[in-house]
C-alpha cells in the first residue's frame, strides 16, 4: 500500500474544506448551477437519473482493508448500503445527498482516500494490472509508476481543463492486463538491455468513436516519462477541439492529423522539455517506491493443491514461491456485476486481513483480488469465500460480465444494462456448460460512452434508443489483448431477445471450433462474422468453398 506523506494528507484535507465551502455557497444560492458543475465534477460528483452519484478514487485499484471498511461504513451511513466497483477501478455511490458529500469526503480523508479528478476534463484515475507487484511476467512494479503519474497529474495547473476527459493506463508486465491500447495514453513497460522504459501509445479509446491507440514511441527511457507526457498533453491542449464535445478527445486529433504529424508535433514539443525540471531522477522514483509497504513473505515452498474449477479459474500464479493471487468474484448470478453491499465489503476486508496482509485490489473487470495468499491457505479461503458468495468459478468465462450501471442509474444511458446481464447470467447458470464454452469476455454498455467496454468484448452489447424504446446492438470479435474492436452483426434486438441471441452465437461457435482450446474470439477472427450473423438472423450468405473469410482487422 502507498502511505501518504504530509503533503498528500494536506492536499486532501484542504480540498475537503474547499469543496465544503463551495457546496455551502451553492446551496445558499451564491453559486449558479453552471458555476458549481465544474467544481463538483472535479470532486467526483455527478447528477444522475434519480440522485447524485459520487465516484470515489481508488488509485490504480489498490485498497487496504481499513479503507474498504470505511467505504462500507460510508455506504451504510450516507447511501443505501452498497457500492459499485467500476471499470476504472473506482467505487461509485449512487444515492448520496448533495449536502452530505463534503462529510463523505472528510471521512475518506481519514483513511487516505478522496474523489479528486474522478471526473471532469482532466487526467483521471491511472489504471493498471490488478496483479501488479506479484505477476511472474512483471517487468516493473506498475504501482510505483502509477503513483508517480498520479502525483504529477493531480492539480497540474496546465492540464486541469483539457478539451475532454483524459485516461492513462500503465502496464508493467509482458502480457497486457490493462488494455493500454484503448486509452488516451497507454504505457507498456519494456526493457532495452538493462534499461527500463515504456512503449507509448496515444489515441486509443472507446465510446462514440472507438479506436485502437497508435504507437508513437517504441522506447521512452523512464527518466523522460513526465516530460514526454507533458509534450503529448501540451499538443492536445493546444490543438484539441473544444467546439464539439463528441470530437474533443485526443483520438480525434490524432486521426485528423495522422500518426506521423502527431508524432512530429509531440517530438518537437518534447525537445523543449527534455532534460528540464520534470525529468525524473532515481532519487524521486526510490522515494515514491519507499512509501509503499511490502508484504512480509515467508520462505515457503509451493504446494501441490488439487485442481478444481475454482483453482483453475480464480487462483493465479504468483512470483513468490508458496503464494498465489485469488480473485473474489462479484459476478454470481442474480447480483449486478461489480456491486457489493456494505456487509460484503466488511467481509472481504476480513478475508484480506486473514489471508492477504490486509491488502486487496479492484480489477477493471469489476472483481476483487487478494494478491498475496499463501497456497496452504487456499482451502480455508475457498470455504469462507464460497459461504459468502465470492467463489463463483467464472473468471474469464461468459458470466464474468463487465457491465456499467446503465439506465437504472445513469442519466446518459439509452437502455438498462443490469437486467440484461442478469438474464444472460440466468441463461448460462450451468457451470459445466460455462467451462465447456471456455474463455469468453462479454461486456455490456448502456450507451455510446462505453463504460462497459463493449467494443473490446468477445461479445459486446450496446444499449440504443429506437423511438423511445430500449434496444440492444450486438457486436463480436473485440479483444483487450491483442487489442481489437468488435464488429456489429446487424440490426438491434429487444431486451427479451438478447439471451437468445447470445445462445445462438455460442451454439454456432461450438459447432465451428476446431478444438475445445479454440476460443470464441479466435473462431470469429478465423471465420469472420458472417456465419454468426446467419446463426442469429437466419439469412444465408455467400461463402468460399472452405467457408473462411478474411480475419477481422
Amino acid at each position: 500500500m502507498y502511505r501518504y506523506d504530509e503533503v498528500d494528507q494536506r492536499l486532501v484535507d484542504e480540498r475537503v474544506a474547499q469543496f465544503r465551502d463551495q457546496t455551502r455557497r451553492f446551496l445558499a444560492g451564491s453559486l449558479t448551477e453552471d458555476e458549481f458543475k465544474a467544481l463538483r465534477l472535479r470532486n467526483g460528483l455527478y447528477i444522475q437519473r434519480y440522485a447524485p452519484m459520487l465516484r470515489i478514487a481508488i488509485p490504480y485499484g489498490l485498497l487496504s482493508s481499513s479503507q474498504l471498511r470505511k467505504l462500507a461504513s460510508i455506504s451504510r451511513r450516507y447511501d443505501r448500503g452498497y457500492g459499485h466497483f467500476s471499470t476504472r477501478q473506482n467505487l461509485q455511490l449512487n444515492w448520496p445527498k448533495l449536502e452530505q458529500v463534503p462529510d463523505i469526503l472528510a471521512e475518506l480523508a481519514t483513511v487516505q482516500m478522496h474523489a479528486i479528478q474522478t471526473s471532469g476534463n482532466c487526467i483521471r484515475n491511472i489504471t493498471t494490472d490488478h496483479f501488479a507487484g506479484v505477476a511472474a511476467d512483471e517487468i516493473v512494479d506498475s504501482f510505483v509508476w502509477c503513483e508517480l503519474i498520479r502525483q504529477w497529474s493531480t492539480f497540474h495547473p496546465e492540464f486541469n481543463y483539457l478539451p475532454r476527459k483524459f485516461k492513462i493506463a500503465v502496464n508493467g508486465a509482458k502480457a497486457d492486463r490493462t488494455a493500454v491500447a484503448v486509452h488516451d495514453i497507454g504505457l507498456h513497460a519494456v526493457r532495452d538491455g538493462d534499461e527500463v522504459g515504456f512503449r507509448v501509445l496515444v489515441g486509443g479509446g472507446l465510446g462514440r468513436t472507438p479506436m485502437i491507440g497508435e504507437l508513437i514511441r517504441e522506447f521512452l527511457p523512464w527518466k523522460h516519462l513526465f516530460t514526454y507526457l507533458e509534450a503529448i498533453l501540451r499538443v492536445y491542449n493546444r490543438f484539441g477541439r473544444r467546439d464539439n464535445i463528441h470530437k474533443a478527445r485526443i483520438k480525434i486529433l490524432l486521426k485528423a492529423w495522422g500518426v506521423e504529424k502527431f508524432r512530429a508535433e509531440v517530438e518537437a514539443e518534447w525537445l523543449q522539455l527534455k532534460g528540464g525540471p520534470a525529468t525524473l531522477t532515481e532519487e524521486k522514483v526510490r522515494a515514491v517506491e519507499g512509501r509503499f509497504t511490502r508484504p512480509p513473505y515467508e520462505n515457503i515452498p509451493d504446494e501441490n493443491f488439487a485442481p478444481t474449477a475454482w483453482t483453475r479459474r480464480n487462483v493465479h500464479p504468483h512470483k513468490v514461491p508458496g503464494y498465489a493471487a485469488v480473485t473474489l468474484s462479484l459476478k454470481r448470478t442474480g447480483v449486478p456485476p461489480g456491486d457489493a453491499t456494505a456487509d460484503e465489503m466488511d467481509a472481504i476486508a476480513d478475508l484480506a486481513d486473514r489471508y492477504a496482509f490486509g491488502e486487496l485490489r479492484v480489477s477493471h473487470e469489476q472483481n476483487i483480488i487478494l494478491a498475496d495468499v499463501r497456497q496452504k491457505d487456499l482451502p480455508a479461503l475457498h470455504a469462507e469465500a464460497k459461504a459468502l458468495g465470492f467463489a463463483t468459478p467464472n473468471i474469464g468465462l461468459l458470466t464474468n460480465i463487465i457491465c456499467c450501471p446503465g439506465g437504472d442509474f445513469c442519466a446518459l444511458a439509452n437502455a438498462k444494462s443490469i437486467p440484461v446481464a442478469a438474464a444472460i447470467q440466468q441463461r448460462f447458470d450451468d457451470l459445466d456448460y460455462l467451462h465447456d464454452i471456455g474463455e469468453l469476455d462479454l461486456n455490456i454498455s448502456g450507451c455510446m460512452n462505453a463504460c462497459g467496454h463493449h467494443h473490446v468484448g468477445h461479445i459486446g452489447i450496446l444499449g440504443v434508443d429506437k423511438h423511445g424504446e430500449e434496444w440492444y446492438q450486438v457486436e463480436i470479435g473485440g479483444s483487450q489483448f491483442p487489442a481489437a474492436l468488435g464488429k456489429v452483426i446487424g440490426p438491434a434486438f429487444a431486451r427479451a431477445e438478447v439471451p437468445d441471441v447470445v445462445e445462438k452465437l455460442i451454439t454456432r461457435y461450438l459447432a465451428e471450433r476446431d478444438s475445445e482450446h479454440e476460443r470464441f474470439v479466435d473462431v470469429v477472427h478465423r471465420l469472420g462474422i458472417a456465419p454468426f450473423k446467419e446463426a442469429v438472423y437466419g439469412h444465408p450468405h455467400p461463402q468460399p468453398a472452405d467457408r473462411r473469410e478474411p480475419a477481422l482487422a
